[in-house]
């Protein structure tokens, strides 16, 4: 009888259970390791992403803020208002010129006036530009301001409002007006003056040959009263003529002692009517200078005139000349009047300026203006309530002129 047995496996052997559990725990774990290596790749692809993503965005929220801080510098120094405002007319923003237009700030600005609101309102239902005058809160400054809209977006929610300051528009408007106003005026003045001046001449020859006849007295002291008052509307038909409508002076070799006994004999008349004492010292005889000698009386009748007017109660009034050698020659002309108030001084010479009612403000101007164009100058010296003192100064005459 022969006897059977088996040799044991090895446990090692593949074909065994055990062998073939860790082979497929080993590919397991390799699979699962390179699962995990692939996996780390694509963490690190994504965090490489991410990290390009994020520098995207912050380079873009950077952008996005620069762009925003120079739109807020650009709406904060345009030259005109721009008001933002919602439905139900709330203000949602406003720069500063805005502000400033509306007369507060960014941070007080929410109640507007009602006729700036109807005028937003007029610009928002017509699309034309619409100006008004807004006052300050104090009442003491206006400011003309023009208000054109627009939408900001498509569903007509959102208003954009754009304010300019009209002021200064409106200003040279009004003086523009004022120059075409003055301008017509003017040629109206010089027409009038011209048709008076030719029988206004007639008048005082007529006037100057009565006073030469044999009359009484009392009818001498009329006839005087005539060549005052016809003298004194000679002086303003010429005042208008020489502001407005004056040819440059015809200067010739005049003797200034006998342009001082002209004023002595033509202001006479109306220094009685003024119950004005006028003294003219005349120590010039013989003392040439180069003028317009009808210009120069026109300056002192002027000069006369105005003393007189200023001198109700009577006064007096003196005229005196002197040679200054190289310096040319100076006529004075003093009166007692009231004198003129300093804050006064700088502009009595402006034309249409006076502090009399009623004068028409043109004869220290044309003063100004003869001597100017004579290359001379004049000036006062005053004080209030000593009187006045004007000096024509007129440059040296030389004979090889």
């Amino acid at each position: 009888m022969s006897a059977s047995f088996s040799i044991p496996r090895d446990p090692l052997d593949s074909e065994h259970p055990l062998a073939r559990a860790f082979a497929s725990f080993t590919e397991a774990a390799g699979s699962l390791e390179r699962s995990y290596g692939q996996l780390q790749g694509q963490v690190e692809h994504l965090r490489q992403e991410l990290e390009v993503t994020n520098r995207d965005l912050s380079a873009s929220l950077e952008e996005n803020r620069r762009m925003r801080e120079r739109l807020r510098r650009v709406l904060e120094s345009l030259p005109c208002g721009v008001l933002v405002m919602e439905a139900g007319d709330r203000i949602s923003s406003l720069n500063p010129e805005a502000a400033r237009l509306l007369w507060g700030n960014p941070e007080t600005v929410d109640l507007l006036p009602d006729p700036l609101l109807a005028a937003l309102q007029f610009a928002r239902d017509t699309g034309e530009e619409r100006e008004l005058s807004l006052a300050s809160p104090d009442g003491q400054r206006s400011t003309w301001v023009a208000v054109r809209h627009a939408w900001l977006d498509q569903d007509h929610s959102t208003s954009v409002f754009i304010l300019r300051d009209v002021s200064e528009t409106k200003k040279l408007e009004r003086e523009r007006e004022n120059v075409r106003r003055q301008q017509a005026l003017v040629e109206i003045s010089a027409l009038l003056a011209h048709e008076i001046r030719n029988p206004l001449g007639s008048l005082e020859l007529f006037a100057g040959l009565l006073a030469e006849a044999d009359l009484a007295d009392e009818s001498r002291r009329w006839v005087e009263h005539v060549q005052a008052g016809l003298r004194t509307l000679s002086s303003t038909v010429n005042n208008v003529l020489h502001l407005h409508n004056a040819p440059l002076p015809e200067c010739a070799a005049m003797d200034l002692g006998e342009l001082l006994d002209w004023a002595y004999e033509f202001l006479l008349p109306l220094a009685k009517q003024a119950r004005v004492e006028l003294q003219v010292v005349n120590e010039v005889r013989g003392v040439v200078t180069l003028a317009d000698r009808h210009r120069l009386e026109q300056v002192i009748l002027n000069l006369a005139l105005n003393a007189f007017r200023f001198m109700p109660a009577g006064g007096w009034l003196a005229i005196s000349a002197s040679d200054l050698g190289d310096a040319g020659t100076e006529i004075a002309v003093r009166d007692t009047g009231p004198g003129i108030a300093p804050a006064d001084l700088p502009r009595i010479f402006e034309a249409g300026f006076s502090t009399r009612p009623g004068s028409s403000g043109l004869g220290l101007a044309v003063c100004h203006k003869i001597l100017e164009q004579h290359g001379g100058a004049i000036t006062v010296e005053s004080r209030a309530g000593h009187g006045a003192t004007f000096r024509l100064r007129l440059p040296r005459w030389s004979a090889t002129l």
